[in-house]
């Protein structure tokens, strides 16, 4: 009889994970998410990422707005299920909850634990300037992502790693390794080892204050900065009174004060060195190659983004 799992997940992160379990040999009795949001209009409701998935595969799904009701949790326990996976399902876990599956909750963290414990740890990693991250598999307990860690799985950060494309890679790494790790828990060859919590850092989720860019920093740090915050929320400033998101962009040598655009190319000047954008936005214009951008944009050079 295959084993009975529970996924618990909600961003687009977490669907390789489903989606290689629900092709394994175990069986995904029910699929937990955040439950659907109004868009900002009000005139449509989104279903989350592994809702979708979850819908087209003709899976079991529970999308309740909180695990602290009595009927909720009775309804888990009838369940009976084995094993819990959790991957980004965006709610703490009860710790009522947590001694219900023999095998207990199994969480998939994209951080080398203890470091970056917490919301943000892909952005953070990136921002932070970090040389490698990856993704590790920890039993929960009550404090948060400070459980024992099964396995562990490394990857290099690019130069030009963005949020997004690190994520797909560590949520890659993940679906291609769970299976096998879930058969060493089922065939007791885990060891779970506990973590240095003194060595912990946390990765705070991304506030939209923190994403407008301070030209006095260094080249390197601004672009980490414009990397880490991409696709969301996005890095910017304000030139003439508007909001220009960066989408990408490329350090140069020449040097002039921070905040100033040093040349015809809307080279801007920084701590240290100088930033050229790639690719650019002017809110509510489509995001544009700098080539495009520069075609409609009249500027001066000597003047200051802020």
């Amino acid at each position: 009889m295959a084993r009975k799992i529970v996924f618990m997940g909600t961003p687009e992160f977490s669907v390789k994970i489903l989606d290689s379990l629900h092709k394994s040999e175990y069986k995904v009795v029910y699929v937990y998410t955040q439950p659907p949001k109004k868009s900002n209009r009000g005139m449509k409701t989104n279903i989350s990422p592994i809702h979708s998935y979850a819908k087209k595969n003709n899976l079991n799904i529970r999308h309740p707005i909180t695990l602290n009701s009595v009927e909720e949790f009775n309804f888990f326990k009838s369940i009976n299920a084995e094993i819990i996976i959790v991957v980004a399902y965006g709610q703490i876990i009860p710790k009522k909850y947590l001694d219900i599956p023999k095998y207990g909750f199994i969480n998939i963290h994209a951080s080398l634990l203890p470091k970056w414990r917490g919301a943000a740890p892909i952005q953070r990693a990136i921002i932070n300037q970090d040389h490698e991250t990856g993704i590790s598999i920890m039993r929960i307990t009550e404090k948060l992502d400070s459980g024992p860690i099964f396995a562990k799985y490394n990857v290099k950060i690019k130069d030009d790693d963005t949020s997004e494309i690190l994520s797909k890679s560590l949520s890659k790494m993940a679906a291609d390794n769970i299976v096998s790790d879930l058969d060493n828990i089922f065939k007791n060859n885990s060891k779970f080892i506990e973590q240095d919590h003194k060595l912990a850092t946390y990765a705070s989720k991304i506030d939209k204050n923190e994403s407008k860019i301070d030209w006095n920093n260094e080249a390197d740090k601004i672009i980490a900065k414009i990397n880490g915050l991409n696709p969301s929320p996005g890095a910017w400033f304000i030139y003439n009174n508007k909001r220009y998101k960066v989408w990408s962009a490329k350090k140069n040598l020449n040097k002039g004060k921070p905040g100033q655009i040093l040349d015809k190319n809307f080279t801007i000047g920084c701590k240290d060195k100088s930033i050229v954008f790639n690719e650019i936005q002017k809110e509510g214009k489509n995001r544009l190659m700098l080539d495009q951008f520069l075609l409609g944009m009249n500027f001066k050079v000597g003047e200051f983004l802020v």
